[in-house]
């Protein structure tokens, strides 16, 4: 989720077609957006076709009414965004690629002319994805590509017919199907230039926020038991992410330091989180199945995986502590935001960290 590389060059693609240096990315990125907005059909379309399947006329309906709760309630924007529907006929919107130092979890970024340096690449093409994230390993960096199921283009593109629903998230459980549709308008509401982890925590904070919101008053009971163990997995998966972050840290800032004793430790840290995460899973009651989409990120994780989970959730306790102060009133909470967009990056998270604390 959220703003994918390739969103910001599809901006700007048409001003680099004569002379970019990155000009086959600029195009993958234009061809690669106007493919998934063609695909597009306002959902009513859907609706009223007979051969629609039943379990995605369902799942559309629902998009209905989350999609005019989230401007009502949420005073998200109330636009063309999400009123169509795209079967992309594959499992992601996109590949963002990451990548990290080898003792750091602060990401690489590449920088857009219209929405700053964003903290990943992004790819339509699964191969390309994967090849930039072996060239980055070749030179040094720890890197990885991973699937995202939707992206925003900040609303520039509403011209266009906005943001469409996809098949890469319309099958989710409702509680989850509501937070995508939530965080992704977030990031038509403030979006601070060069502030990957701001952005998305922002977003993140109102997708939980206004998800807890539709699950108590719109959602049946049925929905609810279905979200709660969904749920359930991903918090208790992101603690532990969270505290291991906090251990490679600490050996990552530690002072005078040798080399082999910093990647020793580093290894120690990784092999615990590991474990942890197969006694996790062992204690856990649910289908194995259901772990499918941990273990393969277990498996590959690394600096560039932990920076950019970081990314997603390090800055959401200061924002739903913010939502707090401002009474929970949904406007106020945007245009405190916007103060704070507004201020220099490092102040901006300081106030943050400290409103979580506070």
């Amino acid at each position: 989720m959220g703003l994918a590389g390739v969103a910001g060059a599809a901006l700007v693609a048409t001003a680099c077609l004569s002379g970019c240096a990155n000009l086959g990315y600029y195009w993958q990125s234009v061809t690669g957006h106007l493919k998934l907005v063609n695909a597009a059909r306002p959902i009513d379309d859907w609706l009223q076709e007979p051969q629609t399947p039943q379990r995605l006329r369902d799942k559309l309906a629902l998009a209905k009414r989350i999609r005019a709760y989230a401007s009502s309630e949420l005073k998200l924007p109330d636009n063309r965004s999400y009123h169509r529907y795209a079967d992309l006929h594959r499992s992601a919107a996109v590949w963002n690629v990451t990548a990290a130092p080898a003792y750091s979890l602060e990401l690489k970024t590449w920088c857009f002319p219209v929405t700053g340096c964003v903290g990943y690449r992004g790819y339509y093409d699964e191969a390309a994805a994967r090849a930039e994230a072996a060239q980055l390993t070749q030179q040094g960096w720890e890197a990885g590509a991973y699937p995202v199921t939707a992206y925003s283009t900040l609303g520039y593109l509403n011209w266009m017919g906005g943001d469409p629903l996809l098949n890469t998230f319309i099958v989710y459980p409702e509680g989850e199907l509501a937070r995508i549709i939530f965080h992704e308008l977030a990031h038509q509401v403030v979006y601070a230039k060069n502030d990957t982890m701001f952005n998305e925590s922002f977003a993140t904070a109102v997708e939980r926020l206004g998800g807890v919101r539709w699950m108590e008053t719109q959602a049946d009971d049925a929905a609810r038991r279905e979200y709660a163990a969904f749920d359930a997995r991903r918090r208790q998966f992101r603690e532990l992410s969270r505290a291991t972050r906090r251990r490679l840290e600490a050996v990552y800032e530690a002072p005078s330091v040798a080399p082999d004793v910093k990647e020793q430790r580093k290894r120690e840290v990784m092999e615990q989180f590991r474990a942890e995460y197969a006694q996790m899973k062992a204690r856990s009651t649910d289908d194995p199945a259901r772990w499918r989409g941990y273990d393969r990120w277990v498996a590959q994780a690394n600096n560039a995986f932990f920076g950019a989970q970081a990314a997603y959730d390090e800055l959401v306790p200061g924002f739903e502590a913010l939502f707090r102060r401002q009474g929970g009133d949904w406007q106020r909470f945007y245009d405190a935001v916007r103060q704070l967009a507004a201020l220099p990056k490092e102040e901006r998270h300081r106030q943050l960290k400290e409103a979580a604390v506070g």
